[in-house]
């Protein structure tokens, strides 16, 4: 089995279980799920809750931004940098209204590195937010 290093960033959210934020195997970095909550809160950027916990409102421009802000907290905390990443796989709770606004913020992160994606519609995440990206780069030795 190839050399394994587990990592976890000072400056993203902590992570809602026992999973660490990424593992390195080889040249390849696995990022586990990361959603937009800003570390050391339960916050989520954009999402305004009931005394239930339910969501009732919430803004998927600052989740994105805030998403993509995390990723790169856990890349460079690894040794990586945005240009590694090379597949993208997203979490949409609510494809149909907010397909067209994150396609438009993820344009402008991803406009000179593209990498692969797959973009999905799921009915919750496991916490109060409307998108979660998980991601694959290739550090060059």
């Amino acid at each position: 089995m190839s050399e394994q290093e587990i990592h976890n960033s000072s400056k993203a959210p902590e992570p809602v279980g026992l999973y660490p934020h990424a593992r390195r195997v080889g040249n390849l970095l696995f990022l586990s799920g990361v959603g937009p909550r800003a570390r050391g809160t339960k916050k989520i950027p954009g999402v305004e809750l009931d005394e239930s916990g339910n969501i009732v409102s919430y803004d998927i421009e600052a989740q994105c931004h805030s998403v993509f802000q995390n990723i790169r907290y856990i890349l460079e905390d690894s040794g990586a940098s945005w240009d590694d990443i090379v597949d993208v796989t997203v979490f949409l709770t609510n494809m149909k209204d907010d397909f067209k606004t994150y396609n438009k913020v993820y344009a402008e992160y991803f406009k000179d590195n593209q990498p692969c994606r797959t973009t999905l519609g799921i009915t919750a995440l496991p916490t109060p937010i409307a998108i979660e990206l998980k991601v694959i780069a290739a550090i060059s030795e």
